[in-house]
């Protein structure tokens, strides 16, 4: 059986074999309503056809419904559109309908990542958490466009308009204060350096109506403020059981307690589900699309994902980089410089999701995190530590593989040591350098060499070497 959605119901296909002749099926489509009784209903009729298989495939959120009821007594899967798309000119809901029944028939349907119902609930805390935050950015924005209008160059000062320094000096304003001196001196802190150019940029055109558009906005902003915090203590309780998965993401270097929780929500802790680490990254977006045609690759831009988990691990990405002597700061700026920032931060994600998947997964108690000097100790069966922990070693910059004890250890290299490696990288770069510059040096000499025993008007020249006066 396949579904395919409306606004107001659902395409369902049914698809049975024949009883008039072999290896023929017949099909039978009809429109179902989207409240809960017409789905159980739904339910009821599947189950009396005796249908094995559900295909639905993700359309927007509604597909939520049918699928959390007729999960209940049917096996059901959730397809991506993207992959299960039929040929041009054939877009309509019935044939829709039939061609996920046929391809679900058949086998050729790849399921779609659903959580658990545990999982769903704090997945809806921390997602309505990271949409108030954003909007609350947006107000901040719509804040300081307001601003410009006035002639008041608050954020050209201060980082943070919102701060407690700059929060003050707009309750000011909204007062009815006027006075640029007395607005910088309610300065706090490192602000009070910066008085003389808060001075300059708080001189402005402030009337009536910008006070009272300053005020809604900053209102909004307290209230925004207010739900993000119900929304983490929300999505605390609810990740309770989660606790230790928390703690052990929480050494990741640019991972808080936040981001951790939005990591574990969206992919539900379970690493299970995903064979390997690769798995993980390609279903997060984090790998390299294949466009290949005649030879040549076109386009390698990284896979749509899901766009929380890329936001929360963008976001650990850049803190990481700005972390000192981590691994993740040495990836970023070893590739930065032949790759470009923006490759190599989306590097720095997959080696993330890539500890991510190692940590939750069980193999790795620990792994490099804070300091070059901290250890990574990996603890698989001895018959494996000559193989993976090698492999392991290879991929975290600043560590070197001890073997000499029972368990292997991951052990950062000295500092010295590490330069002694890169010098000597350097040093045979420099090598072919100077190789390539004496190749081409050489070919210029003979050039030139040869152009002079050419002469004047030589035809090997091209051209007469004279010119008038």
């Amino acid at each position: 059986m396949a579904e395919e959605f409306l606004d107001k119901g659902a395409k369902a296909c049914v698809r049975t074999p024949s009883t008039k002749r072999r290896g023929a099926f017949t099909t039978e489509t009809a429109t179902w309503g989207s409240t809960t009784n017409a789905v159980l209903d739904l339910r009821d009729h599947l189950l009396t056809a005796r249908v094995t298989l559900v295909v639905i495939e993700a359309t927007s959120d509604y597909w939520k419904p049918f699928h959390y009821v007729l999960s209940e007594g049917l096996n059901v899967i959730l397809v991506n559109a993207r992959q299960v798309k039929n040929l041009p000119g054939r877009k309509t809901d019935v044939p829709d309908a039939a061609w996920l029944a046929q391809l679900g028939a058949h086998d050729l349907v790849r399921p779609s990542f659903v959580p658990p119902g545990p999982v769903r609930e704090p997945r809806d805390f921390t997602r309505a958490r990271t949409t108030a935050t954003r909007e609350r950015s947006r107000v901040v924005q719509r804040l300081e466009k307001l601003l410009e209008d006035t002639g008041i160059k608050l954020s050209a000062v201060a980082s943070d308009i919102m701060g407690v320094s700059g929060r003050a000096m707009l309750e000011a304003l909204i007062s009815g204060e006027a006075d640029p001196q007395v607005l910088a001196d309610l300065a706090k802190r490192k602000l009070r350096n910066k008085i003389p150019e808060l001075t300059e940029a708080l001189t402005g055109r402030f009337r009536e109506h910008h006070a009272f558009l300053t005020r809604l906005h900053l209102n909004q902003y307290d209230q925004l403020t207010s739900m993000i915090d119900q929304f983490s203590g929300r999505a605390e309780e609810a990740m309770a059981p989660f606790r230790d998965a928390l703690d052990l993401l929480d050494t990741i270097p640019g991972i808080n307690q936040a981001t951790a929780e939005v990591i574990v929500a969206e992919t539900g802790g379970d690493m299970t589900r995903f064979a390997t680490a690769k798995h993980l990254a390609s279903w997060a977006g984090l790998c390299p699309g294949h466009h290949e045609s005649a030879g040549r690759t076109k386009n390698t831009k990284v896979r749509p994902g899901n766009p929380y988990l890329k936001g929360a691990l963008g976001l650990a990405a850049f803190s990481a980089v700005r972390t000192k002597d981590t691994c993740l700061q040495a990836r970023y700026k070893r590739l930065t410089a032949r790759r470009g920032p923006l490759r190599a931060l989306v590097a720095v994600e997959h080696s993330i999701i890539t500890a991510i998947w190692h940590m939750l997964e069980g193999a790795m108690d620990a792994v490099i995190a804070g300091e070059v000097k901290t250890l990574a100790v990996w603890r698989p069966s001895p018959a494996l530590v000559d193989h993976p922990v090698r492999r392991i070693a290879a991929r975290l910059p600043g560590t070197m593989l001890d073997a000499s004890s029972p368990q292997a250890r991951l052990t950062a290299v000295p500092p010295t040591t590490r330069r002694a490696r890169n010098l000597g990288a350097l040093d045979r770069r420099r090598g072919q350098g100077r190789k390539t510059v004496r190749s081409w040096a050489r070919g210029w000499r003979q050039y030139t060499a040869s152009r002079r025993l050419a002469g004047p008007g030589d035809a090997r020249s091209g051209r007469s070497r004279t010119r008038a006066c």
